[in-house]
């Protein structure tokens, strides 16, 4: 892959507005994806804090679309198609390519536990092989402690060989940084880019080589997040990155896409960012007016929304 086509910096993804109306959920959602690239943030659209795997098929394309025709540029998009079911990881990773996105962040088919690598990599070669499009960009996405279907070394070492240049890097949300560095140890230097899963292990990440990273605090602090990818080498790097981990611990406080939500509503002054999907639910009363309060102590502001 042309280094200068791989996706770079801080992905967020991005919180999705529920209304009744669809095409009142598409302006909401086109709103925040607007403010989220004027902070210099690219958007993992249908990622776990995006309520991904609450959205049906039908309903992840028309926001794709909405985005699209919105003007939102496809090459700092990477939506998530990774679905139990294969037709439907095809037929997103289809449309998503059809946008020009930047790559797509993809899910292990996760429902069946204790898969081999041998299902797994049949599984993401024949989306490969069925989506059969050259500008087609994969980005893994390791989250074991939600999928409990993990993404090996071995695994990534196997598609990597059989399909280079299509997959082309992974986002490490395992928490485990031993598993971080060996991926940058092993693969970044082929050109398989390694996203931190959140920004706790973002400075690590590119101190050892990587490309960024996609969080979901993205959705509320992008601002000062894309200034550490900036500035990672610069003298106060390790105090950006303590305020980061202090106010992501601010939000850890509470079920964390309800939260995000919570503050987005908050700061935009659109109480409709709040609703959730079944089986979420929205913070209570008391949570709400804890967190609000908690951001108000650390000065925290949303500039521009």
């Amino acid at each position: 892959m042309n280094p200068s086509n791989r996706l770079r910096g801080v992905f967020s993804p991005v919180i999705t507005p529920r209304a009744d109306d669809p095409r009142q959920a598409a302006a909401m959602l086109v709103r925040h994806c607007r403010w989220l690239l004027e902070q210099d943030v690219g958007l993992a659209v249908f990622g776990t804090n995006s309520e991904a795997n609450s959205l049906s098929v039908a309903e992840r394309m028309h926001l794709l679309d909405a985005l699209a025709e919105a003007g939102v540029p496809g090459p700092r998009m990477m939506p998530g198609t990774g679905c139990c079911a294969l037709e439907d990881s095809v037929e997103l990773t289809r449309h998503a390519v059809a946008h020009g996105v930047g790559g797509v962040l993809m899910l292990p088919p996760f429902f069946y536990k204790g898969v081999s690598d041998d299902g797994l990599f049949a599984s993401y070669a024949e989306v490969i092989e069925r989506v059969a499009d050259p500008r087609l960009r994969i980005y893994l996405y390791h989250i074991p402690h939600v999928t409990q279907v993990p993404i090996s070394l071995a695994l990534i070492e196997r598609l990597l060989h059989a399909y280079p240049g299509v997959i082309a890097g992974i986002k490490d949300s395992s928490g485990d940084w031993a598993n971080t560095s060996a991926m940058l140890e092993r693969f970044q230097p082929r050109g398989f880019d390694v996203f931190a899963g959140s920004e706790t292990f973002f400075l690590a990440t590119m101190r050892a080589g990587g490309a960024g990273c996609i969080t979901a605090t993205g959705n509320v602090n992008p601002g000062p997040i894309a200034r550490l990818y900036r500035t990672w080498q610069a003298a106060d790097a390790d105090a950006q990155q303590a305020a980061l981990d202090a106010l992501r611990a601010t939000f850890m406080q509470f079920p964390m896409i309800p939260a995000l939500k919570a503050a987005v509503a908050h700061f935009s002054g659109d109480s409709g960012y709040v609703a959730v999907r079944a089986p979420l639910v929205r913070l209570n009363a008391q949570q709400n007016a804890a967190l609000i309060a908690a951001l108000q102590a650390r000065e925290f502001s949303m500039p521009g929304l």
